[in-house]
């Protein structure tokens, strides 16, 4: 990671990707869907994506790291998106914390 992240244009986030996906070492990449998804779920409260990668760690077990990137992009996009989420068609909606779940489409709580 220290190493990754000397390199022009690389943060956290690409020399996680680089290390789960290249190399299959531990490494949890937290982009603006793995942000607010972990967040609104209650996994996380941290104010910036290394505090939130801090809080991951402790909470998502190592095996699955890697994988939470993979799941959560796709879910932001489809699901859990960043401005009206889709929480009537999300199959954990009964254990998120987010206090602003939609009913339907563009209907609010």
């Amino acid at each position: 990671m220290d190493e990754l992240v000397t390199l022009p244009g690389v943060g956290r986030k690409t020399a996680s990707c680089v290390l789960w996906y290249g190399f299959r070492q531990p490494a949890m990449a937290v982009d603006t869907h793995v942000f607010r998804i972990s967040k609104r779920l209650g996994w996380a409260t941290g104010k910036n994506v290394l505090e939130v990668e801090r809080e991951l760690t402790k909470v998502v077990p190592q095996e699955f790291w890697g994988t939470v990137n993979r799941i959560f992009v796709q879910f932001g996009r489809d699901v859990c998106k960043p401005i009206i989420p889709e929480c009537w068609r999300c199959p954990v909606r009964e254990m998120c914390d987010y206090k602003y779940k939609t009913l339907g489409p563009k209907m609010k709580k």
